[in-house]
């Protein structure tokens, strides 16, 4: 039975690695977190002149680079001119080309979300009539190529790797602190840091091409690295790596512990420390995803980032300390094998955390989708109800374990594997004794072998034996320093020869008899190993508890790959509220010079004429949201020919007429040249309200334009 495991074992890994390789290559890479959801112009529509301006609106702020919107002509030419301006909120404007030509205008954004990730996508909207257009009105994102592949692959090594080291050190401190001298269990632990240290690292140099072009050639960029470091991923990113630094030196203490002997109460007062101190390092490097993705950002995000922390560090102790259970029961020496108490202090842990995982999933899911038929309609909800069975399939396998466990119990062995313990004890000692003992011992390991083992151990034994007869006699010639008597010792070889001991001259051969005696020893320590071994594995309950927990951790990295594909997907609730905001931009409209008034941020464009010198331009003004209560107003004075200029003095004034509410005075602040703004702007009431903006060009030379707009 255990000589079958192995190639089992094998033929599972291989087959989950698959499977997790083909859910990363299958899976869309990097979905947009936020989405677009309104323009000024809208999508599709026809304005009767060319806009100063356009606007895009998202559903969470974003982050725009000087090249993240652009318009092209029909000829594919660029039509607009400076860097994007956010207006406020979630709105955000590109300047436009004075004089621009009827016939059909594409607009392409490539921005990143709030939560970290690259949001692209293109539309048109045509002046005076709709024409033929030689650009594609579709924007690849910069995720979509190698670059991004490795970036998804990154994220799931960095959750691969935290979840390793986290997990294996909660097992050791809180279930069994004597896997802290285990080889196996050492070298699991660090491989997780290693892999969390290399993938974040990774993670930041591919960043600044991730976000923007896409290209393998930028990875080394130190221009991008540099603005990654000024964005809010690059410095969680950073402060996971500082915090990898102080996880080196708990794993340090926690392993090299090992080694020395203290009393209880130190080692009470050590695995305080570590748990303090490791609790708090684990909660910062869960900290660096929550306070950088989906937690930090939409509803509640007070609230959400901490039940965040807490669902990745009950993921972590459950997956990890799976993980570590794993190579304990595959890989622990046959002295140090993780007994029963260990499992069933580990069966606890794990329900704890799965009772975490279900209440933090709970308070999750409902933020990111906000309905039930958000779990069939959109991607999000189909991959978490994946997720959801497959923690249901672990569930069940987890139960199986618990009973294996229960039954697990040295006391509680089958007898014939007791008996036959105790007789491997008695027969074959771990090292050998004295002169004469090892005589007897070699004797003895020689007959049991003849025995009970196969035959290709006991004909490797036999030479062996023979060698220690002649090391018992030389231990007797080199203690007998003053005489040259001969001493014979009987030593059996076969069962039937008896050796003379070799008279003082033969001290001359100590030294490779002493060879052959250390040999001796290590060959029966390994025997006696082997056979405690087999003995181990031949126990069926823990056969089974091997099976079940092997099973439990494939399903594992199955459902973290699915976790990692999550992290990358739009929540369900975005998605939705695009789909609305899409097909609310879809619906035809009769050509408007503000085609955006009514659905969120109005933009206004007034020509204005003083009659002096330099007295003609156009006024634009930007208000968002457009509703009642606080919002953000941006004024831009531009000349015809589209240069922004300054003008001595300009106000703005909004009036109800319906209501006899107003004019209610706005007095806006430059921000830069042909640039004014103002905050708080309060609307006390839906309406059509009448925006009027005075202009003075001169001591002498002003003008009064207005339109109106619908707020509310």
């Amino acid at each position: 039975m255990t000589q079958t495991i192995a190639p089992r074992v094998r033929t599972l890994v291989l087959l989950f690695l698959a499977v997790t390789g083909a859910l990363l290559a299958g899976a869309a890479p990097a979905s947009a977190h936020a989405a677009l959801t309104g323009s000024d112009p809208r999508q599709g529509t026809v304005v009767e002149t060319a806009p100063a301006q356009v606007s895009l609106t998202f559903s969470e702020p974003v982050a725009v680079s000087d090249d993240a919107l652009r318009v092209l002509d029909p000829k594919g030419e660029r039509v607009d001119k400076g860097d994007p301006v956010g207006t406020g909120g979630t709105t955000y404007t590109v300047r436009l080309l004075g004089g621009l030509p009827d016939g059909t205008y594409t607009v392409t954004y490539q921005v990143v979300s709030a939560d970290s990730h690259p949001v692209a996508g293109a539309f048109t909207f045509s002046v005076g009539a709709p024409s033929e257009t030689s650009v594609e009105a579709s924007a690849q994102s910069s995720a979509d190529g190698l670059v991004g592949s490795l970036y998804g692959a990154g994220r799931y090594l960095s959750y691969a790797g935290f979840v390793v080291m986290v997990g294996g050190a909660a097992f050791v401190l809180a279930c069994w602190q004597r896997g802290s001298g285990v080889r196996a269990v050492q070298r699991l632990v660090v491989s997780g840091w290693l892999t969390l240290t290399a993938s974040t690292l990774a993670l930041l140099l591919l960043r600044g091409s991730y976000t923007s072009s896409g290209k393998i050639g930028d990875v080394l960029d130190l221009t991008l690295l540099s603005g990654v470091l000024q964005t809010k991923t690059g410095a969680a990113l950073v402060s996971r790596l500082l915090l990898l630094a102080a996880a080196a030196l708990f794993i340090a203490v926690l392993f090299g512990s090992a080694q020395y002997r203290r009393n209880d109460e130190e080692k009470r007062d050590l695995s305080l420390g570590l748990a303090v101190g490791g609790t708090v390092v684990a909660a910062g490097l869960a900290a660096s995803w929550a306070m950088s993705e989906h937690a930090s950002q939409g509803l509640q995000p007070g609230l959400a980032m901490p039940v965040d922390v807490v669902h990745l560090l009950a993921v972590a102790a459950w997956l990890g300390g799976l993980t570590t259970l794993l190579v304990a029961l595959y890989r622990a020496p046959a002295d140090t094998a993780v007994d029963t108490a260990a499992v069933q202090r580990f069966s606890r842990l794990a329900f704890g955390s799965v009772i975490a995982l279900v209440v933090t999933g709970i308070y999750q899911s409902w933020r990111q989708l906000g309905s039930w038929s958000a779990f069939t309609d959109t991607r999000y909800g189909q991959l978490l109800l994946f997720k959801i069975g497959l923690v249901a399939v672990m569930v069940g396998i987890a139960y199986a374990s618990r009973r294996w466990t229960a039954r697990l119990a040295e006391p509680g062995a089958p007898r014939a594997l007791r008996e036959k313990r105790e007789e491997t004890a008695a027969t074959v000692p771990a090292t050998g004794g004295g002169a004469g003992q090892e005589g007897t011992g070699a004797t003895g390991t020689g007959e049991t072998a003849a025995g009970t083992e196969k035959t290709a151990t006991a004909s490797a034994l036999t030479p062996v034996s023979t060698a220690s007869a002649d090391t018992d006699t030389d231990t007797d010639t080199d203690t007998d320093t003053d005489t040259d008597t001969e001493r014979e010792k009987p030593a059996a070889v076969t069962g039937s020869a008896e050796v003379r001991a070799e008279d003082s001259g033969a001290g001359a051969k100590a030294g490779g008899d002493s060879a052959r005696a250390a040999q001796l020893a290590r060959q029966r320590a390994a025997v006696a190993t082997a056979r405690q071994k087999r003995l181990r594995d031949a126990d069926p309950n823990r056969f089974g508890l091997r099976r079940s927990v092997l099973a439990e951790a494939g399903v594992a990295v199955v459902l973290l790959a699915i976790t990692t594909v999550l992290t990358q997907t739009e929540p369900g609730r975005t998605e939705q509220e695009a789909e609305r905001a899409a097909s609310a931009s879809s619906v035809p409209s009769a050509p408007s010079s503000s085609s955006a008034q009514g659905t969120g941020a109005v933009t206004l464009n007034m020509p204005f004429d003083t009659g002096g010198k330099d007295g003609k331009g156009v006024v634009t003004i930007d208000l968002d949201p457009a509703r009642v209560g606080g919002n953000s107003l941006h004024v831009y004075v531009e000349r015809t020919d589209g240069k922004a200029f300054d003008v001595p003095e300009l106000k703005v004034a909004l009036t109800l007429s319906a209501k006899s509410i107003g004019p209610l005075p706005v007095v806006p602040d430059r921000v830069s040249t042909g640039h004014l703004s103002a905050s708080g702007v309060q609307i006390p009431m839906a309406g059509d309200w009448t925006v009027e903006v005075t202009v003075r060009t001169s001591d002498i030379d002003q003008v009064t334009v207005s339109k109106n707009a619908q707020i509310g």
